[in-house]
């Protein structure tokens, strides 16, 4: 499992003209199955993706695609997390 921190970088104020691309490239990430979750690091610092099912080279393959990434809008951190407990709700990050 994986936590992508999108942090804005100096370029934030360019967020607005590469939103629909950014939002098709999330959008892409709920299709493929990828992405679990997402939603905004507050307040204003950027954004946050769950990733799951996919290994961290084709995970950073997937998020070098992001507009954001690319133009350097947001800087990416991803974080690989190993699932040891959870409530029953998430037992499917278990495996």
């Amino acid at each position: 499992m994986f936590i992508v921190n999108l942090r804005f970088s100096e370029n934030k104020a360019q967020a607005s003209a590469f939103m629909e691309g950014h939002n098709q490239w999330i959008k892409k990430g709920f299709d493929d199955g990828v992405f679990l979750m997402a939603g905004s690091l507050r307040p204003g610092l950027g954004g946050a993706i769950m990733a799951h099912g996919v290994s961290r080279e084709d995970l950073e393959d997937r998020v070098s695609k992001d507009p954001f990434v690319a133009e350097n809008i947001v800087t990416p951190e991803i974080l690989e997390i190993e699932p040891k407990k959870a409530d029953e709700r998430l037992d499917f990050l278990l495996d």
